[in-house]
């Protein structure tokens, strides 16, 4: 929640006038103090203003302040309008008909509350945009639609029933302008297409696994293969999965056909998000409620037109996470989560198909990025449960709902979670991700294309030792791999040339200087060598 300054103006001075908190933490807060200061903690700035600048102490000079000098915030907008009713920004607006913010303010009361303003017939004034693009991410240019009612450029991203904001701080905007094309050439020039789409295969299944991981469910090897291949052939292919048609066919293809969902697409029971901690349920998120979550879907959706052109690492990410926290599905959410940021930068043409980046394998295989993805999606989760849980009730009898699902769940919060849960704060997770994707094509994707390069390597030089197959040879790679170079009873006996005097010593040696060539190659060379342990 939000912490006020001392002596607040503009939206801080509103919270404390009308006992309003916003429960995501406001992007800037200002407060008079004796000198002009910024103070930025984490991306979040107090700014300091002499007694010069101070509004007048009335509501709507301080909206005005808000929406002028710091970062126009939808949930605690949302929550202020229903506190203070029309009354206020309607006078606003009738003493100042040409003014752009009392335009702004008003239709952004009407946006975000569906009550209709008298429009004053003096009305006047150049468009101004609804939102400053300079501080949040707004409408691409050729999406923006203008109102005529205020004057206004509609730009804002989303719709009313779900409109995520992303402010542009300094940290957000650099990971928002990570290049994922050039990374990705960077891998095509030094270890070749070919060698690059060969890896595409083990890479989408990595993914998959990774995947489930992180849902602590990686030994399910059918689950994993079938959501592997759901991932390579859906990703970026037809509509996308937003809507219920769509949504419907994924979740059915991914599930498979032995599940307890007995409807597919949109759910039709509440769900939420949590553990059970000695036969007691610990919850740790609330997802909206299901006769809410199609317009939602909308909302992403049309977040998704409205920002074409801009970021692929932004758009993934406001997909993905956005996603998750509207959890959609009955079964299935953190798949799809996971899915929608390939989807969406192969749809933008950041990765060619059929790359699929294994991004969920830098989140398992490192425990600090896993914690990193816990906080990240505390950042809605955890200021939602601090503010709901007493609404959380589970009832002495279950209930089945018409998808099939049986519970006891019930929430009776939803007019207090309603505003974050339609405009959360999405910043940070577009930082996460963009550094998961950094680190997936700098570290994930090149270990892997180096071993590739490296086993075709050993496999030619032991092929000119002993003529086989290529599915042999790699039978044998393996073998010495996972028996530390020992030559195994099992494959002696699947292939007795192996045993002739001097050959498996000369295996070894081809193999181990087949990997050492070209020097980048040499680190792996200890794993063809008898005795040594297995860095794989």
């Amino acid at each position: 929640m939000t912490d006020l300054p001392t002596d607040p103006i503009g939206a801080g001075w509103l919270c404390q006038a009308y006992g309003v908190l916003p429960l995501g933490r406001l992007p800037v807060m200002s407060q008079v103090g004796g000198r002009r200061a910024t103070q930025v903690n984490e991306g979040f700035r107090l700014e300091t203003y002499t007694e010069a600048m101070r509004p007048a102490a009335e509501p709507a000079a301080h909206l005005q302040f808000h929406l002028r000098h710091e970062v126009p915030h939808l949930e605690f907008l949302a929550r202020l309008f229903e506190r203070m009713g029309r009354g206020i920004v309607q006078a606003w607006i009738a003493a100042e008909p040409t003014g752009q913010y009392a335009r702004r303010a008003s239709f952004l009361y009407e946006w975000l509350t569906g009550d209709v303003l008298d429009v004053p017939e003096r009305l006047g004034g150049n468009y101004v945009d609804v939102i400053d693009d300079g501080k949040l991410v707004a409408a691409s240019r050729d999406r923006v639609i203008k109102v005529q009612r205020w004057r206004v450029n509609d730009n804002l991203p989303g719709n009313r029933e779900f409109c995520p904001i992303v402010v542009k701080t300094e940290a957000m905007t650099r990971a928002a302008m990570l290049d994922v094309p050039r990374l990705f050439d960077e891998l095509t020039v030094e270890f070749g297409e070919d060698l690059l789409l060969r890896a595409a295969v083990w890479m989408t299944l990595r993914e998959s696994k990774a995947s489930f991981a992180i849902e602590g469910e990686a030994d399910r090897v059918g689950r994993v293969q079938r959501f592997a291949d759901v991932m390579a052939r859906r990703t970026g292919q037809g509509d996308a999965p937003l809507s219920d048609a769509a949504l419907a066919g994924l979740q059915q293809e991914i599930l498979g056909g032995r599940t307890t969902v007995t409807h597919f697409g949109v759910r039709q029971s509440p769900v939420f998000v949590g553990e059970t901690v000695r036969y007691q349920e610990i919850v740790h998120y609330v997802a909206p409620a299901a006769d809410e979550v199609s317009a939602m879907l909308e909302g992403l959706q049309v977040f998704l037109e409205k920002t074409q052109g801009q970021s692929p690492v932004m758009r993934s990410a406001v997909a993905a996470f956005g996603f998750v926290y509207i959890r959609p599905l009955a079964d299935g959410n953190g798949r799809v989560h996971r899915f929608l940021v390939n989807d969406v930068l192969r749809r933008d043409g950041a990765i060619p198909d059929p790359v699929i980046l294994p991004i969920s394998a830098v989140i398992t295989d490192d425990a600090g990025e896993r914690r990193a993805y816990d906080r990240v999606l505390d950042q809605v989760s955890r200021p939602l449960m601090q503010a709901v849980r007493e609404d959380v009730v589970f009832e002495p009898m279950q209930t089945t709902y018409p998808d099939g699902v049986v519970s006891n769940f019930a929430f009776h919060g939803e007019n207090q979670a309603r505003p974050l849960w339609r405009y959360p704060d999405l910043g940070p997770h577009v930082v996460f991700l963009a550094n998961i994707i950094g680190r997936t094509l700098t570290e994930q994707m090149r270990e892997e294309s180096r071993y590739l390069r490296s086993h075709a390597r050993a496999r030619a030089a032991l092929k000119e030792v002993v003529e086989m197959p290529d599915q042999q040879a790699d039978r044998v790679l393996r073998s010495i791999e996972q028996n530390h170079g020992e030559l195994s009873n099992v494959l002696a006996r699947e292939m007795p040339v192996l045993n002739q005097p001097g050959v498996w010593i000369e295996i070894i040696d081809a193999v181990s200087q087949a990997m050492g060539n070209g020097g980048a190659d040499a680190a792996v060379i200890d794993r063809y060598r008898p005795g040594r342990p297995v860095g794989r």
